[in-house]
């Protein structure tokens, strides 16, 4: 009996050693090899095996034709996964490595796209929001005959009112601290002159973001802000 034992587990010893072994030579294979790995992986929704294929096909085939098309899928297979800071980073790579002009039109396209899609909730993000619209203008200016254009001033619109609306839900805000001159200022930037504010139909908050967040005009929190004017809210002009 103790025989038979010392066997078994003399078995699933190498049969474990073995596992390893097989897990340990995966280096020095051709590049379609990695490239059919990274497929698989990406396809299956395994994004951090992918991006290990993909850093072995990198590391062991830096002149492969395929890296191109490599670092292309995987930066629209993180985008795919809402992975954006990751599919800018892989849009990056391609741009300054693999790029033709007519691919470096659609990358720029697909970043501005990633960024877009990175805003679920732009009120949360006027930084995202500003430069986003900065790379609209740039790929106008270096794109003006894009195929891609109608979707860029697709996105450019609901930018624009997407700011346009959080400088007046900040002007709002100021309003309600008393602070005139802040609330001017967000309400005399510029406005886009093609868009008709008196025909935009404002986004429905869902009522569990409301409770928060408010509708844009009040928020739950509103009663305890001051009624009276302080000197610390108090404009400068105001002060004096």
């Amino acid at each position: 009996m103790k025989m038979i034992r010392g066997m078994m587990t003399a078995v699933a010893v190498i049969l474990l050693l073995s596992g390893c072994g097989k897990e340990l030579e995966e280096y020095n294979k051709p590049a379609d090899y990695w490239y059919e790995k990274m497929i698989t992986a990406v396809s299956s929704g395994n994004l951090e095996k992918a991006d290990s294929y993909f850093s072995s096909l990198q590391s062991e085939h830096i002149s492969s034709p395929l890296l191109g098309e490599a670092t292309l899928i995987m930066a629209q297979a993180h985008m795919a996964y809402e992975e954006y800071l990751l599919a800018e980073h892989f849009l990056d790579e391609y741009n300054r490595r693999y790029a033709t002009p007519a691919g470096r039109e659609h990358a720029e396209f697909l970043k501005i796209k990633s960024k877009f899609l990175a805003l679920p909730n732009p009120g949360r993000d006027q930084g995202l929001i500003d430069e986003t619209l900065r790379g609209v203008n740039a790929f106008r200016i270096n794109y003006p005959h894009s195929v891609y254009m109608p979707l860029i001033n697709t996105m450019e619109t609901q930018l624009q009112l997407a700011k346009g609306e959080l400088n007046n839900q900040i002007a709002n805000l100021y309003d309600r601290l008393g602070k005139p001159k802040g609330a001017g200022y967000y309400r005399n930037i510029a406005p886009v002159t093609w868009i008709d504010h008196k025909e935009v139909v404002l986004a429905t908050v869902p009522w569990y973001r409301e409770v928060f967040e408010g509708d844009g005009s009040s928020s739950w929190y509103d009663f305890l802000i001051p009624k009276t004017k302080s000197v610390i809210s108090m404009d400068d002009n105001e002060s004096k």
